[in-house]
């Protein structure tokens, strides 16, 4: 029942994902959230942030920036980093995620998503169909709604490092 919401991967940060790697298996575009997982909270695109899209255009990926703000917010981050973006996507709905992959021309397989919230953005990706990475949120200050939900999120991901743990143990040799 909770499956719907476990990542593809987890990672420590957005920063630390093999973009090069994933573009040799065939992925061609990622989705970003962005307050919490490539800058804190409100925050503009900073030089971590700006060299990251420059290495993933260099890679050849195509980007866009997902996210539920108002477009103030994140043309605020979109002028640091010069992706395309949707603003009031409306995550977990699928409608932003598939309006994102037309336009970077990509499908479901060929995308990755990046965000730091399992019932929004991992949800919603997953809905799509699209490969999933839950990093950690950068900075502890969150707003209440966001604070309130990470609670849930823990008991979501017991449960998924649970699963994770039996796979592993699963396809242990005997013996080993």
């Amino acid at each position: 029942m909770l499956q719907c919401f476990y990542p593809d991967h987890e990672r420590d940060s957005a920063y630390e994902i093999d973009y090069r790697g994933l573009y040799q298996k065939g992925y061609r575009g990622v989705i970003f959230d962005i307050d919490n997982t490539l800058v804190p909270h409100g925050a503009p695109a900073d030089d971590r942030s700006a060299s990251l899209f420059e290495q993933l255009r260099a890679i050849g990926y195509e980007t866009m920036l997902l996210s539920n703000n108002k477009e103030p917010r994140v043309k605020l981050f979109h002028d640091g980093v010069g992706s395309p973006y949707i603003f009031k996507a409306g995550k977990p709905a699928k409608k932003g995620y598939e309006a994102a992959m037309e336009r970077m021309g990509t499908v479901p397989e060929t995308t990755l998503f990046v965000g730091d919230q399992l019932f929004t953005d991992v949800w919603g990706a997953k809905r799509a169909g699209i490969t999933t990475y839950l990093v950690k949120p950068i900075h502890p200050k969150e707003e209440i709604q966001i604070v309130l939900k990470r609670y849930l999120e823990r008991i979501v991901l017991f449960f998924y490092h649970r699963h994770k743990n039996k796979l592993k143990d699963l396809k242990k040799p005997e013996g080993g």
